[in-house]
């Protein structure tokens, strides 16, 4: 009795342990089949399994070592026990706090501003759609992003906290998360090429479950970049570009690896910077500006400049470049919001088609007969 007993236990045990491995060895499959959904962006991760989607944050900041990993989980998804280590979020959300204004057009064009609840220095926002919100007291102020009034975000308890980080080490968003909140880091910033950061509306996408709708719009920018970009490779002629200011006796100029170099050289203009290395701005003396720079002939977003008597008034040095004697420089800075806010530093990043459209209207205006730049403009 007692052998049929331990025969019939084992045979069980085995059973039970084969059951375990063939479900863990199910989770992986499961887990590695599906692809990532992103197709520029660098920095972001998107997983879609049937309840709940893994998003991964593979570059928050620039020279990142760490990652962050979030479950976005469904009414009725089941997470996996392997990654229930991560920060589970509810989704889709009903209310939300950004901290960048890059922030601000996904919501809008998702048709989800409504959720937005808080916002630093909402002064600094531009959109009409949004400063109504602002105006009718339903987007509170919530401090500055590297130091966010704790004590507010915790007595509004938003569903999610959309932040940037530019390292690892910040007591604020640790005091957030001991607190409950979910707070997720944003890294639209670090990328470069122009439908890369316009790739990053998926991100919002997933929290509010609105995936179809965020693949389409976004589908929609790839589809008219690409086609302005099909019409400046007809171009063989590349007329010279000068770019950036000087900012105390140092000119800052973008490095030919940047998000402004790349679409100067879509829209088929010889940028006169472009084969420096760097994502960044590079330092040069007034001197070897003017030396590369004085017969280009056309100079685009010379700083924050709003007319050419300002930068003259700023900079007897700017006077003598050709595109400034020729009237032929244009900035994104005439474009501001109610309270000042530059339009372009909060929609250019995800509405790059209008960004190249633009450039390519100065450059080649024949290309582009009937349309007029919406951010960047002559100075006059």
């Amino acid at each position: 009795m007692k052998s049929i007993f331990f025969y019939s236990f084992a045979f069980l045990s085995l059973l039970f342990l084969f059951g375990c491995k063939q479900n863990d060895a199910i989770e992986k499959t499961k887990i590695s089949a599906v692809a990532n959904s992103i197709k520029y962006a660098k920095g972001l991760e998107l997983y879609h399994y049937q309840g709940f989607t893994v998003m991964k944050v593979t570059k928050p900041w620039p020279d990142a070592t760490t990652e962050f990993t979030y479950i976005l989980k469904e009414k009725y998804g089941v997470v996996p026990d392997s990654s229930k280590q991560y920060p589970v979020i509810p989704v889709p959300i009903q209310s939300i706090v950004v901290t960048s204004t890059t922030h601000i057009p996904a919501l809008e064009m998702l048709g989800v501003e409504n959720t937005l609840i808080g916002f630093p220095s909402t002064n600094f926002i531009s959109s009409s759609k949004t400063r109504k919100l602002i105006d009718a007291g339903k987007i509170r102020e919530v401090g500055v992003n590297e130091s966010l009034n704790t004590e507010v975000l915790i007595d509004m308890k938003p569903d999610a906290i959309v932040t940037f980080g530019i390292n690892n080490n910040n007591s604020t968003i640790d005091n957030l998360k001991k607190s409950g909140l979910n707070v997720l880091i944003n890294g639209d910033w670090t990328e470069q090429s122009p439908l890369g950061k316009a790739e990053w509306i998926k991100f919002f996408g997933a929290l509010y479950n609105l995936d179809t709708k965020a693949n389409s719009l976004f589908t929609s920018i790839e589809t008219n970049y690409n086609n302005a970009l099909a019409l400046a490779n007809k171009k063989t002629t590349q007329p010279t570009v000068l770019s950036g200011a000087i900012y105390q006796d140092q000119w800052y100029v973008p490095q030919g690896e940047s998000w402004v170099s790349l679409f100067l050289r879509d829209a088929k203009a010889n940028y006169l910077w472009k084969e420096t290395k760097g994502f960044g701005s590079l330092s040069l003396p007034f001197e070897k500006v003017f030396e590369k720079g004085k017969n280009a002939e056309f100079w685009i977003a010379p700083g924050d400049f709003s007319s050419l008597k300002q930068m003259s008034e700023s900079s007897s040095h700017y006077t003598e470049f050709d595109s400034f004697k020729n009237k032929k420089v244009y900035s994104y800075a005439v474009n501001k919001g109610p309270k000042g806010g530059i339009v372009y530093f909060e929609l250019a990043s995800a509405r790059p088609d209008l960004v190249l459209k633009d450039l390519i209207k100065i450059f080649h205006p024949e290309l582009l007969p009937n349309y007029n730049p919406f951010f960047f403009k002559k100075l006059e």
